[in-house]
């Protein structure tokens, strides 16, 4: 077999080299306010305000940090992104970023968008994967309800009914047209629920290959267990897994709702304890790679060089289409760009969707996640020092 390609994730000049001068600039400027905690609350709070008070801000934002995290407004708008992406071997997973309001008329909205994510996916090589959350497509209060012990009523029951058909809907285009889907992880209260309809997706659509993902947050302690057990169920009855591997969204809202409720809380107690947690579920999975099919959603390097050693340690080529690497659209270029400069499977993350409706959503993952300051930290080092680079070697 082929020694593995060496990847650093040091090397600024791969990792930047679609970035122009003013744009890396651009870049630096945005990363080093964000490098300011108490700036970016302030500001954060301010775009709020101003998107509600419906002061014209919309371009600033458009131009600054929608740019830098978004593909566009619109599906057509994040073709250049797509393209400028596949130039360099890396992936698109367009992720219609908007919120729709909890009515039966938004989800179908939604269910139509993800089918058109779905659609381009299908004609465009730099398109790997479509992703989509439950709660696009569904109540949360109703999910949260039928993962407990509460009997659903008549209504719910016919409510839950049309979100299964419109799940359903998704997945079954999805299988129609060979292109891999995501189904995002949420709220412990509500994730039960959308795990079992994952697993009902999955037998019936990934019976030849893997279609249908799960998505895993193994900042929750129990998640390997699940894993484990959503792989056996696999095993017996002859689907393949397919299973994205992250970190997790909601910790602090997690710790706060338990606290509240006097429950258990759900999330490993350190961060090293989620750092294992993570690592070990990569080698399972990598170990039983024949019934399952990953991507480490991650921004963490040494997760992604462990997943390069086990990848060298079970024979697997770069480009083995069952084990991806995804990291979102603006963010840890270093990883992204020098893994598919060596031949591994990448794709980003590109948000899309108007910029009043996006903007909440990438506000609050910047709030809830509690790694964004330390990112933002790496990320202004490593743009810092590839601009210093390239001043030298004027």
């Amino acid at each position: 077999m082929t020694p593995a390609p060496k990847v650093s994730f040091e090397d600024t000049a791969i990792a930047f080299a679609d970035k122009s001068d003013a744009e890396l600039y651009k870049t630096y400027l945005l990363f080093a306010a964000m490098n300011n905690n108490s700036m970016v609350k302030m500001g954060g709070g301010l775009m709020k305000k101003a998107l509600s008070w419906n002061l014209p801000v919309k371009f600033l934002i458009k131009k600054s940090i929608f740019e830098q995290f978004c593909g566009g407004e619109t599906i057509q708008e994040c073709r250049p992104t797509i393209e400028k992406l596949g130039r360099s071997g890396i992936g698109t997973i367009l992720d219609y970023s908007v919120e729709g309001e909890s009515n039966e008329e938004s989800f179908d909205h939604t269910v139509q968008e993800i089918i058109s994510t779905i659609e381009m996916a299908a004609t465009s090589s730099h398109i790997p994967f479509s992703v989509f959350k439950v709660t696009g497509v569904a109540d949360p209060a109703l999910l949260a309800k039928a993962q407990t012990t509460q009997e659903l009523t008549q209504t719910e029951k016919a409510a839950f009914g049309r979100v299964r058909v419109r799940v359903k809907a998704i997945c079954q285009r999805a299988f129609e047209r060979g292109v891999r889907v995501f189904i995002d992880a949420e709220e412990s209260w509500m994730q039960e629920t959308i795990d079992q309809l994952c697993l009902e997706m999955m037998e019936l659509y990934n019976q030849e290959r893997p279609i249908v993902y799960n998505t895993y947050q193994l900042y929750r302690h129990d998640r390997l267990d699940v894993i484990k057990r959503d792989y056996e169920r696999a095993q017996k009855l002859g689907f393949y897994l397919g299973g994205k591997l992250v970190r997790g969204a909601y910790m602090e809202k997690e710790g706060r709702v338990a606290q509240q409720q006097g429950l258990a809380n759900p999330i490993n107690p350190t961060k090293k304890a989620t750092d294992a947690l993570y690592d070990e579920s990569l080698r399972f999975c990598v170990a039983h790679v024949d019934r399952i099919a990953i991507c480490a959603g991650t921004h963490n390097e040494q997760s992604c060089y462990y997943l390069l050693e086990l990848m060298d340690e079970f024979n697997l080529q770069p480009s083995d289409e069952r084990v991806y690497f995804a990291q979102l659209l603006g963010m840890s270029d270093n990883l992204s760009y020098n893994l598919a400069h060596a031949g591994y499977n990448v794709a980003k993350y590109v948000p899309y969707g108007p910029v009043e409706a996006v903007m909440p959503y990438l506000l609050r993952r910047a709030d809830e996640n509690t790694a964004i300051a330390g990112q933002s930290s790496r990320e202004f080092s490593l743009v810092r020092k590839e601009l210093e680079r390239r001043k030298r070697r004027a």
